[in-house]
């Protein structure tokens, strides 16, 4: 009998081999500067045509190409702010890609900070890393090793590249030679070179004659507007429009301050001689100079006047800068420097002397100063009005570069005197440490009686009687000599509501005699003032039995 057929394939047979798993591949392409692109064939098309071709090399492998093109033409490779890179980034989170492929590695980034954050971020998806050029992919470690060394030397060569910029920008500057940049009001550029806009000219000349006639920026401004005398109109490569502005405080001062002007450029700091031509004279220059630094020491003074003679130059012994604060208290103004932190209530971050008070720190720092530079009687012996001496404030502008306020001392860092008369910034600060610690007042307990408490509560009261009789007087003179129109202009100057006045002013129609008792002490008014106006009887003999005021007491 025919034995049947086996079903099954015989022991050791070789199998058919599985079909590679698929993986998706998106190509990245990327230029630094958009010339060429407007081209039929350009760098990009260049990139992704070998990409596509290595990716074909690989079908074997089970690699088919992501039809969405992931371009970046004229981006940087130094920063990954770049609209391409950024969706195959978001394609890479959502899981639609496994592997990514350039011709380059620095087509990806330049960078080996933002290469390691964007490897990191494929691994965390499980997407390798391929370059075409560099065969080599970042699924194992010797690929890794390999392109960070190749990384490290897109980085280098990125670095180098631009300090050679840079040094020629420099060369070029201490040359004369115009680099790009803001053009200034009165020049226009035509082959890299700065020529006179002679309608502008007029204007800037213009500027520079009138902040001497006006004597201020303050009126500078609104004459400028009334002459219809504005900015710049300018023309970005975009096409918007910028400019045909009227001027500010802050582009007027920098305008009057550029040596630009006279046929200079800067460069760090410094300025040297330009080959363009000189549009200001320089004995013009010159006086707007002076006088714009004579109103700057008039504001540092008026500054050092109002109560802040050392603000700016002042700091807590962690570095937090100290801003004037004051209070009053019984009519009497007390002064403080207190540590930003604190006014921002960053509590923990102050220094260990937070509030100081302000007349003993500036008579300190006045004193080192003095002792130091010499400079006669620096002020009076009253620490209080030290802030209001002028020789107390010249010797602060002059040489004080900072004061630091520390638990037991405090360091005083000065420099001697430039050639303007400035603090000059360029020599080395000499550090003056002087011992200090605040006066700490030990409270004095006193016991008062029932009585004493009672009689001064009272005597409040009476006070504030007074004054409010007094205020309501006035109100109502105002009111009747036409000084105020009405109750809301009363409300309004004195920041009360209509009503509170309405009710205050009954004051006003007060006995005479009742006033003269109370203010005379010759009558105790028990109830509030509140409570006193808005209850006043309007018949004089109704208001003497309301307060309590007996015959004998009025005459």
């Amino acid at each position: 009998m025919a034995k049947p057929a086996s079903t099954t394939a015989k022991a050791g047979a070789p199998r058919a081999p599985s079909a590679p798993a698929t993986k998706r591949c998106a190509i990245y392409t990327r230029k630094s500067t958009d010339e060429g692109l407007d081209q039929d064939f350009n760098s990009l098309h260049a990139q992704r045509e070998a990409c596509e071709a290595y990716i074909a090399s690989q079908r074997h492998e089970g690699w088919v190409l992501v039809p969405t093109a992931f371009d970046d033409g004229g981006y940087s490779g130094g920063t990954t702010d770049r609209p391409g890179l950024q969706a195959l980034l978001a394609e890479v989170d959502a899981g639609k890609v496994d592997v990514v492929v350039v011709y380059k590695v620095d087509r990806l980034t330049r960078s080996l900070a933002d290469f390691a954050k964007i490897v990191e971020r494929f691994d965390a998806h499980g997407v390798s890393f391929v370059s075409v050029t560099q065969s080599f992919n970042t699924t194992t470690s010797m690929g890794r090793l390999t392109l960070n060394v190749l990384l490290s030397f897109a980085q280098f060569e990125r670095e180098v590249g631009a300090e050679r910029v840079r040094d020629k920008i420099a060369a070029s500057k201490k040359k004369g030679i115009w680099m790009g940049g803001v053009v200034p009001l009165g020049y226009r550029v035509e082959n890299r070179k700065l020529l006179i806009h002679e309608e502008e000219a007029e204007r800037v000349r213009q500027i520079f004659q009138l902040y001497l006639n006006t004597g201020s920026l303050h009126a500078l401004v609104p004459e400028l507007r009334a002459r219809g005398i504005r900015t710049a109109l300018r023309y970005k490569s975009t096409g918007a429009i910028n400019g045909d502005r009227d001027f500010t405080l802050g582009g007027l001062s920098h305008l009057l301050r550029n040596r630009t002007y006279l046929g200079e450029l800067p460069h760090k700091g410094s300025w040297n001689p330009g080959e363009h031509e000189a549009l200001i004279e320089p004995a013009l220059f010159k006086a707007v100079q002076d006088r714009l630094t004579l109103q700057l020491n008039a504001k540092r003074r008026l500054r050092a006047a109002k109560g802040g003679l050392l603000t700016g130059k002042i700091f807590d012994s962690t570095g937090n800068r100290m801003t004037p604060v004051h209070a009053k208290k019984n009519g009497i103004r007390y002064r403080y420097y207190i540590s930003r932190a604190l006014c921002e209530g960053r509590t923990h971050e102050a220094g260990t002397r937070a509030r100081v008070p302000a007349p003993d720190i500036e008579r300190l720092v006045v004193d080192a100063i003095q002792r130091q530079f010499g400079g006669g009687d620096a002020s009076p012996n009253d620490a209080a009005i030290v802030d209001q001496d002028p020789n107390a404030i010249d010797l602060v502008d002059v040489h004080l570069d900072r004061a630091t306020v520390h638990a037991e001392k405090l360091v005083v860092t000065v420099r001697e005197a430039a050639a303007d008369g400035a603090c000059d910034e360029r020599a080395n600060g000499i550090e003056i440490t002087v011992p200090w610690s605040p006066k700490v007042l030990k409270p004095q307990r006193e016991v008062h009686t029932a009585k004493e408490l009672s009689d001064a509560s009272q005597r409040q009261n009476q006070l504030r009687l007074v004054v409010a009789i007094h205020r309501a007087r006035q109100w109502h003179a105002g009111l009747v000599s036409g000084a105020f129109a009405d109750i809301d202009a009363i409300a309004t100057q004195e920041q009360k509501s209509p009503r509170n006045i309405r009710t205050l002013l009954n004051l006003a129609f007060l006995a005479p005699d009742i006033i003269e008792a109370i203010i005379d002490e010759r009558l105790k008014v028990d109830t509030t003032v509140s409570d006193l106006s808005a209850n006043l009887p309007a018949n004089w003999a109704e208001q003497r039995r309301y307060v309590g005021m007996t015959t004998s007491l009025a005459i």
